[in-house]
């Protein structure tokens, strides 16, 4: 009985000699490197005509620090006392939804091993009616079979 030609690969395993790699045929990194765009230079004629929204807002950093981001910003006390007011409500809001999320995970976890147990339970349920009707199925071909 003929058992067919082997491949070049079992010959060169049998031989003890290692099997030839095509260096091709190995995965190498991509290395990209960054695409740099030039901005976009819209007109000023057409600049005017667009609507406020379509205008361009990236316009380049400047490089010195201009008055307004230098100036102290001194709060009157109505003031502060209102943004701390504003800074405890949110904090007191992100707690109350730090703890709804854990509980919520944590009542999420319960239910996926409830389910978990409950699916194993009717899987042993299924395979038992799946037995039972194979079983009847059976007896119903034999039956057929004698008559």
């Amino acid at each position: 009985m003929l058992g067919g030609m082997k491949s070049k690969a079992e010959l060169m395993l049998e031989k003890g000699k290692p099997i030839e790699v095509n260096p091709d045929s190995i995965y190498k990194p991509i290395t990209r490197e960054e695409r740099r765009f030039n901005p976009l230079k819209v007109p000023k004629s057409l600049e005017e005509a667009q609507p406020f929204r379509s205008k361009q807002k990236n316009s380049s950093a400047s490089k010195s620090k201009s008055y307004v981001s230098r100036r102290a910003v001194v709060m009157e006390k109505s003031d502060k006392s209102k943004y701390t007011f504003l800074q405890a409500l949110s904090t007191v809001r992100n707690d109350k939804t730090a703890l709804r999320k854990a509980k919520n995970k944590e009542r999420m976890e319960r239910k996926r091993k409830e389910r978990e147990k409950d699916d194993e339970g009717w899987k042993v349920e299924r395979g038992r009616l799946k037995k039972q009707r194979y079983r009847e199925e059976g007896k119903r071909v034999k039956e057929r079979e004698r008559k």
